[in-house]
């Protein structure tokens, strides 16, 4: 299967349109108890396509997608398309002031979002909301309750019954104009728009496909987030481009995935390494029924191979591991299952189709092979630029006009990718860097540690200490001494943790990577002990 190919000139709307066609009963969406054919998410897409039309709708508006992983995401997202419209999925438990920055910042138009959720009424929240956010025209609310009806509020599924059947004008599409604007907080916490276009999306999506052997006969689960790039290119463009199902989730706690993944007979998992690490913890106290699992896919953040060798006797799968940026619309390099097990346990695997990797010195020059320095992707899947932020595009690329990431690794003889980290997060210790990733993976493999981050604290003799931040296992008995002797058995002296603290949970994003910042602002406000 080559989908990189048959991809050439679609957009997501065509691609949607192309697979309905062809497979109009063939099941796409399985969420609860309904599963919805390709055939059934056409016709509601352009039902709903038909409404905003009406709405006044038009190619290069912004419209913001505040819901869980449910059907109706995937049908606003579908009837956007259609029009040329531009998505900007967010998450819906973003903190308000944070809601109305990118809601402000995109200049969105209209809003889709559930009514309420618990803890948090949306009605309500986009009541105040909407006073300040003089482009936002409409709200468009997904539920069942009784709705105060105002200037501008429509029910969903109001509005996909008043399209149904109806014509709608709508501009030709070009695969390379904007499709999503898709907000990454990053590690660093400054939010930034990426801009994606329907064939970077498309792109990703179809190397991803192929490079995984996803198929018509893949049921996927474990995708937990759809307003995140991955959600949006493996999670639901993978699976459309190989007539694959997937398993929407809106409880994604570890124990409703795996009763979904034994429900449906998945075949092939996807998740971050938290998530793997949960649901680890329950198949100790409850077995399940996942002999339909062929193929475990880990992604969002750096992965020790304590963890991959885990999964794999966990769930009796082959484990691959991807390395996936927001700004290469997803997957940028990925394992294969057929390659030597070494390379899956140890690297991110190889760029996907078309994809070019460098490694580049800090003046930009490249680096030979073995040699760490900045990972640098160029390909059909690299962003358009930040939105509103000439400045920050312009410095992402180098002259060649690779995308620069921000993250260390280093390519080998195979051409493989092997992650070190973030260049921001390397710890100068007495003038010697030090890599986290290799810190934390020693201290991973003790037995008594769950997770592990080190972080730089300043010190006045060595400049930066290590500081290692360990989630022990739960009931285990450990000490810091103890972690410190155990580094020294294979570590370098200068690789050795000056500190250890134990806490209950690493600071995460979204997707998994540890908030190394808001780890040293802690220990920096913390007694030693």
């Amino acid at each position: 299967m080559n989908l990189a190919v048959r991809i050439d000139g679609a957009t997501v709307a065509s691609a949607l349109t192309t697979r309905a066609t062809s497979d109009p009963g063939r099941p796409y969406l399985r969420h609860g108890g309904d599963t919805l054919g390709f055939g059934d998410v056409e016709a509601q897409a352009e039902a709903l396509a038909a409404s905003l039309a009406n709405l006044g709708l038009q190619a290069g508006d912004r419209l913001a997608l505040v819901l869980p992983p449910c059907p109706e995401f995937v049908v606003a997202m579908f009837a956007s398309a259609k029009l040329g419209v531009v998505i900007v999925p967010l998450n819906p438990d973003l903190p308000a002031g944070e809601m109305q920055y990118a809601l402000r910042h995109s200049e969105a138009v209209c809003v889709v979002t559930i009514e309420e959720a618990p803890g948090t009424d949306y009605l309500a929240l986009f009541e105040e909301l909407m006073p300040q956010l003089p482009e936002l025209r409409h709200l468009v609310t997904v539920g069942h309750g009784d709705l105060w009806y105002g200037d501008g509020v429509y029910q969903f599924e109001d509005l996909v019954s008043a399209g149904a059947g109806r014509n709608y004008a709508a501009d030709t599409v070009d695969p390379q104009s904007p499709f999503a604007l898709v907000y990454t907080l990053g590690t660093m916490g400054k939010p930034k728009g990426v801009r994606i276009s329907h064939g970077n999306l498309l792109s990703a999506a179809a190397a991803t496909a192929d490079a995984i052997a996803l198929s018509s006969g893949d049921i996927v689960v474990g995708v937990s987030a759809l307003f995140h790039v991955f959600g949006l290119g493996p999670g639901l463009l993978s699976t459309l481009l190989a007539g694959a199902s997937v398993v929407l989730h809106e409880d994604t706690g570890a124990d409703a995935v795996l009763t979904s993944a034994e429900r449906h007979r998945a075949t092939v998992h996807y998740g971050i390494p938290t998530h793997f690490i949960a649901e680890l913890e329950v198949l100790e106290s409850r077995t399940r029924d996942l002999g339909s699992l062929r193929l475990a896919l880990i992604a969002g953040a750096p992965v020790g191979d304590e963890l991959v060798q885990r999964l794999a006797r966990a769930l009796d799968v082959v484990v691959i591991t991807a390395y996936t940026v927001t700004e290469t619309s997803s997957t940028a390099s990925v394992s294969r299952v057929d390659d030597p097990p070494d390379k899956r346990r140890f690297t991110v695997g190889r760029p996907v189709a078309a994809t070019a990797v460098r490694i580049l010195e800090a003046d930009g020059s490249d680096l030979p092979v073995e040699s760490v320095g900045e990972i640098a992707v160029k390909g059909p899947g690299v962003m358009l630029g930040y939105h509103r932020q000439p400045k920050q595009t312009s410095s992402a690329f180098d002259s060649r006009g690779y995308f620069l990431t921000g993250d260390l690794g280093l390519l080998d003889e195979e051409g493989y990718l092997h992650l070190v980290g973030r260049k921001k997060d390397v710890i100068i210790k007495a003038g010697f860097n030090v890599y986290p990733r290799e810190v934390e993976a020693r201290i991973e493999s003790h037995p008594a540690v769950q997770e592990v981050a080190a972080v730089g604290v300043a010190d006045p003799l060595l400049g930066e200490a290590i500081c290692a931040c360990v989630v022990p296992v739960e009931g285990a008995i450990v000490t810091g001494q103890e972690i410190v002797d155990w580094c020294r058995e294979t570590l370098a002296d200068p690789k050795v943790p000056d500190q250890v603290r134990f806490i209950d949970e690493l600071p995460r994003t979204d997707t998994g990577q540890v908030r190394r910042i808001e780890l040293s602002r802690r220990i920096a406000e913390e007694p030693s002990v």
